[in-house]
């Protein structure tokens, strides 16, 4: 038995770390090292135990005599599962193992020196002020690279997690306070993500944050946090009166810092108002001609009854952002809302509310009095969807909304319906169908969802007050009739109430074990028939008894089996899940009572056989949540063969371009294998099926039945409908009576005339003219099927023209842990939520007043205080719509972390600052000149960082065309945060406040092209702080557009201020920046500025290392930066780094630091760096380690000692220069 020792100190985190790992070992397949999973023993080891001192703790003892571990990065690395954790191989091991190795150099010593302090166990005579610099300095990098990541490495904890959070436990508990949390927004969302999975917690319990309030009589002297909360951004409100629709006043002072609120009031209501959405705006109507061309796109029509989650604000976020950019390239722009009846989820709330409030079921109120209930709660509650994508910013031309059930609508869906009737493609069947006996309706394949179980399951089920058995498979005898010897053919089934439906058994015409028994029958138990043995390839020989009921009113394989042998198929259930034509005791029963009583009666008549559990999938209506029945009911069909063919031909052609090209291979095998659509749907709201049943009154003529087609007539109106009956049967219209089918159509019909309906088909308009085929479909790549391939089947059939170019088809949204966004798990977020923010218990109220059953309620809190302890904070449109699209990178499926989203709002407070500060450079009296081109006097920055601006003017529009919105995100974020704040105005600030004049003028015109073309850059994806801060600038000329939404896109040709010269020339003052930054770092030197010595190659790298001296010294905060002359030696007492090959770097150090202060520290570090050395080596000299290990740990053995090695060369050198100095 191993024996893992630990520290029974609550504090103790390098044992809490051991621990933690130790759990992840239990939950996964045991420890990495292979061995058995440790007994966890709270003391040091006894010393007759160890051949040596006691180590320190943890320790690990893997089995008495064996080999002994310590310290908690070799101890939580043998006991982590998968040797490191995480997926990537070893490009993923090493980054582990870079970050295993930060925290222990740099967290580990920064926590400790912040936080020992304040619990009083160190001097108190140590700068508190420095400890907590120093931890600020080291949690740097680690908030920048959390920015874009939810976890270190990969999208699930690893060993680097483990380590940095567990480094980071002291300070969190007794360190830092809201405020300092509040800086360290992305580390303090990783912690508490981190600290919140199971493992974690069953180690560390609630980890409680420090509050600010110590309870130690030595507190250290900290900043007070009042004055972040005065500069709280979240306070801040535009109260100036504006009415709806006129313009924002921004000729006040800029508030000081970036609001959410203060910047999105009052802007969507001026572009609405001014008609920019409009595809008639600035041009006589649509139809004139304009070079730059349509772009024509119509919004996937969300439901009337719901509101907007995080998968329509992706959506929306991505079609604005495109549309937007259109329209800024000058095309005629339309892109078209509108919202589906949803006829399902509709006419189920509706119900609800009725019975709610006036305890009434729809049938006691009538059909019509009914739907003007749907009419009315949609007129009542129908907005909240436009409300929500109009907070999002959606730039939808809302004089052309559309609604399903308008007028404009219905007669374009009765017009398909009669011609596709008239044509064949419709046409009346009965066949099996999803139905739901809660909805006493079909259903289609995309409204059931599909429950997979493992064994035995009790499952709740509507109308039944106890659980229902799932996941079992019953066993009974069918005895052979006529047989002397009693002999029966055993079968099995997971619905055992079907067999009082069956009407054969059927095995395989290959199976030895029942050759005998062709052309016999068996004896069904309850009923007066026999059935007979067929042979049929389909039985699975292999599976259970190898002989198989067959039912085929209740089982699609068994339909298809009774088609082949022309079996009778006899339905036992009605529509509401209600036993017919079966004898008693089983008649009327409900289908799941009856499941008990067909059981019982088997046993009673000794046919039992056995029950066994049977993994199995269970169909369940996604709106009602029952068991989904096949049932056979006759319903209207779509053939769908032919229209398949020419859809999947038109992709193949290249006609229709389906993006990103992986789910082209979808589309042909949906289109290759497709099934007749079930357009039938038992409901009353929606579009009533324009078909009639004919009776005629003529004894010459028989009656019909409902499932012949000849007795079936569609009409755009009962008039026609009579005139083509009367025609039909050869009689007088006065002898037809007509019957209008009850049903209504299936709501995905509609959906999929919707790119020509909203246009006006089947009347020619200037709008069908014009944008009709349109240009984009861009979705979800859920409803490729559903919706897509039904609007190109649809399009092609009846206008023929596909009804789109281009299908654009986007991720789909998960939540963080990469799991389904569903209400029971609470993880379902509305977009207005992350927007304004929303409070943990504001969160848990959604849930009480959802529809969520009371036992779902307290797991999906759970899931709430998991994902959101502190809530979600206020993000703001902008910054979630910058962060949805730079999310669509992640694949077919997107882990989203909201409060990610929170860190795009810090970069809209980057672009507050930096317009700020560049209003205040400019200058009340600057005048831009006219156009953007250099004037040709502009200085080395200058030049860069508009070369810098022209390459992310060519990726943005390229990003845009290529659908590749992380790489427009990616430039347009690095340009504004990476080259235009941290270099360009650093570089400008002693330009501005210089002598020259001239240069200051050149800067400016510089500085002004800069955030003119960035904020029109920036502008399809936040649209409100881009208009905001555009309308406080100045324009080039007086008769400019009057809105950022309308004003050009910048676009290559405008932009041609590529300079490759001053690149380089940057370049090597940028890594120059890096290595005295380095340096300084690495020696603490915080306020000092240390003079710097270049020591260059050759002529040419030392002439541009004199150019960009000046860059550098601002940028570094260096003291004198000078270039030395050939061969000339570096002043004693430089610290040294490499910029580049052709470049080093000499730090002065001399008088700046203690060199016997920082020997000894060195000397430590080297002891400590030479003891871990050599345990990998001895580690990796063990016999068997190359067998025995996992490939994975031994590539991380490597790299952490190929690190390790590199930190003793870098000590070394130190300490030789430290002792130089000496």
């Amino acid at each position: 038995m191993s024996i893992l020792y630990v520290s029974p100190h609550p504090d103790a985190f390098p044992s809490l770390r051991a621990l933690i790992a130790a759990r992840y070992g239990e939950a996964g397949e045991g420890p990495g090292w292979g061995g058995a999973h440790p007994r966890i023993c709270l003391q040091p080891p006894p010393t007759s135990r160890t051949p040596f001192p006691p180590p320190r703790l943890p320790a690990l003892e893997q089995g008495p005599g064996g080999l002994w571990v310590w310290g908690a990065t070799a101890v939580s690395q043998l006991l982590w599962p998968a040797g490191l954790g995480g997926s990537g191989g070893s490009q993923a091991a090493v980054l582990v193992q870079q970050w295993v190795s930060y925290a222990d150099t740099e967290l580990i010593p920064a926590a400790c020196g912040a936080t020992l302090p304040a619990l009083g166990l160190r001097s108190p005579a140590q700068d508190p002020q420095a400890a907590l610099g120093a931890l600020g300095r080291a949690l740097s990098p680690l908030e920048e690279w959390l920015r874009l990541h939810t976890y270190l490495a990969g999208e699930a904890p690893t060993l680097a997690d483990l380590a940095a959070v567990t480094a980071l436990l002291l300070p969190f508990r007794y360190v830092l306070d809201p405020s300092a949390r509040q800086v360290w927004g992305n580390v303090t969302r990783w912690f508490l993500t981190c600290v919140q999975q199971p493992e974690f917690r069953a180690v560390l319990g609630e980890v409680v944050l420090y509050s600010g309030a110590r309870p130690f009589s030595q507190q250290p002297k900290k900043p007070k946090p009042e004055k972040k909360e005065k500069r709280d951004p979240g306070v801040i409100t535009y109260d100036l009166p504006t009415p709806p629709g006129e313009k924002k006043d921004v000729s006040g002072t800029m508030p000081d810092s970036y609001s959410p609120q203060y910047v999105e009031a009052a802007w969507y209501p001026w572009w609405e108002q001014q008609g920019f959405f409009k595809p008639e705006y600035g041009r006589p109507s649509v139809s004139t001609p304009n070079p730059r061309g349509v772009f024509m796109m119509c919004i996937p029509p969300p439901n009337v009854t719901g509101s907007l989650h995080l998968g329509h604000a992706l959506t929306n976020a991505i079609q604005d952002s495109l549309t937007r950019w259109h329209r800024m390239l000058g095309e005629t722009t339309l892109w078209n809302p509108g919202c589906d009846h949803a006829g399902i989820a509709t006419q189920v709330v509706v119900e609800k509310k009725l019975w709610r409030e006036r305890g009434l079921s729809r049938h006691q109120l009538g059909r019509e009095a009914f739907l003007q209930e749907v009419w009315k709660w949609k007129e009542e509650k129908g907005d909240r969807i436009y409300h929500q994508l109009k907070k999002l910013g959606s730039s939808l031309d809302w004089d052309r909304a559309c609604f399903t059930m308008d007028p404009k609508l219905c007669e374009a869906v009765t017009e398909a319906f009669v011609r596709l009737h008239e044509e064949g493609v419709i046409y009346r069947s009965t066949r099996l169908v999803n139905w739901s006996c809660t909805l006493n309706s079909a259903i289609s394949d995309i409204e059931v969802d599909k429950k997979e179980l493992t064994g035995r399951t009790l499952l709740p089920v509507p109308g039944y007050k106890e659980k229902v058995e799932f996941g079992v498979l019953v066993s009974f005898a069918y005895k052979v009739q006529g047989s002397d010897s009693d002999e029966e053919v055993v079968v099995a089934t997971t619905r055992i109430e079907t067999m009082l439906g069956d009407v054969a058994v059927a095995v395989h015409p290959e199976d030895s074990r029942y050759q005998h028994l062709k052309g016999k029958s068996v004896r069904h138990p309850f009923l007066s028939r026999s059935l007979p043995i067929v042979f049929d390839d389909f039985v699975d020989m292999a599976f259970g008894t190898g002989a198989v009921k067959i039912t085929p009113a209740h089982d699609q394989n068994d339909y298809e089996v009774g088609q082949r042998h022309g079996l009778e198929a006899i339905s036992i259930m009605d529509s509401r899940g209600a036993l017919v034509n079966v004898p008693p005791p089983f008649l009327g029963l409900p289908r799941f009572e009856a499941r008990k009583a067909v059981l019982a009666a088997l046993k009673e008549q000794g046919l039992f056989r056995g029950v066994q559990d049977n993994p199995m999938v269970v169909p369940l209506c996604n709106r009602s949540k029952d068991v989904v029945e096949p049932l056979l009911r006759p319903q209207w069909y779509v053939r769908c063969g032919e229209m398949a063919q020419a859809a999947s031909a038109a992709v193949t052609r290249g006609d229709l371009r389906i993006l990103p090209e992986a789910h082209q291979r979808t589309w042909h095998a949906w289109m290759d294998n497709i099934r007749d659509w079930c357009i039938s749907r038992q409901l009353w709201w929606g579009h009533r099926i324009p078909a009639y049943f004919v009776t005629v009154n003529d004894p010459a003529v028989p009656p019909g039945e409902d499932p012949d087609g000849r007795y079936w007539v569609s009409g755009r109106s009962e008039a026609e409908a009579r005139e083509k009956a009367a025609k039909e049967f050869g009689v007088t219209p006065d002898k037809i009576s007509l019957q209008q089918d009850e049903d209504v159509l299936d709501t995905w019909f509609s959906s999929g005339l919707f790119p020509f309906s909203i246009l006006g088909w089947p009347n020619q308009s200037e709008d069908l003219s014009v944008f009709y085929p349109g240009t984009l479909l861009e979705t979800g790549h859920d409803i490729l099927f559903f919706w897509v391939a039904r609007m190109v089947m649809l399009g092609l059939k009846l206008t023929g023209r596909l009804p789109f170019r281009e299908v654009y088809l986007h991720a789909i949204v998960r939540d963080a842990h990469g799991r389904k966004m569903s209400k029971s798990l609470g993880n379902v977020i509305d977009p207005l939520d992350v927007i304004h923010g929303v409070s943990l218990q504001g969160l848990h109220e959604q849930l009480l007043n959802s529809n969520l059953d009371p036992s779902e309620v307290e797991k999906a809190k759970e899931g709430q205080k998991a994902d959101f302890p502190a809530g979600i904070p206020e993000c703001g449109t902008d910054a979630l719509r910058f962060g949805l699209c730079a999310y669509t990178s992640q694949g077919r499926d997107i882990n989203l972390d909201v409060n990610r989203i929170l860190g795009y709002r810090h970069f809209c407070n980057k672009l507050w600052n930096a317009t700020k500060f560049a209003l205040r450079g400019l200058g009340k009296d600057f005048v831009p000149s006219p156009t953007s081109q250099p004037g040709g006097h502009e200085s080395l920055v200058d030049r860069w960082i508009l070369s810098r601006l022209a390459e992310a003017v060519k990726l943005s529009n390229h990003g845009f065309q290529t659908y590749d919105f992380p790489a427009v995100t990616t430039s347009q974020y690095s340009f504004w945060l990476y080259e235009l704040c941290d270099v360009y105005l650093e570089c400008l600030k002693p330009v501005l406040n210089g002598e020259d004049q001239a240069a200051a003028e050149c800067a400016r015109q510089t500085l002004y092209t800069c955030l003119d073309v960035g904020l029109r850059l920036l502008s399809p994806f936040m649209p409100f702080v881009t208009e905001e801060l555009f309308q406080r600038l100045p324009r080039r000329a007086p008769q400019t557009p009057p809105s950022l939404c309308v004003t050009p896109y910048p676009e290559p040709s405008e932009c041609s201020w590529k300079d490759p010269e001053a690149e380089a020339a940057l370049e090597l003052a940028l890594s120059i920046t890096r290595a005295v930054r380095s340096l300084r770092a690495d020696y603490n030197l915080t306020r000092i500025k240390p003079d710097c010595f270049l020591e260059v190659a050759d002529e040419a790298t030392g002439a541009l290392a004199s150019a960009v001296a000046g860059y550098v010294q601002a940028l570094a905060s260096a003291g004198v930066v000078a270039v030395l002359a050939p061969g000339a030696p570096a002043p004693q007492g430089c610290a040294v780094a490499l910029a580049s090959d052709r470049c080093s770097i000499h730090l002065q150090l001399q008088g700046l630091v203690d060199p016997a202060r920082e020997l000894g520290k060195l000397q430590a570090k080297r002891g400590e760096a030479q003891r871990q050395a050599q345990r990998l080596q001895e580690r990796r000299a063990t016999p068997g380690y190359s067998v025995k290990v996992p490939l994975e740990v031994q590539e991380a053995d490597e790299a952490k000692l190929q690190q390790t090695e590199a930190e003793l060369r870098k000590v070394d050198e130190a300490i030789t220069l430290f002792q130089k100095m000496l």
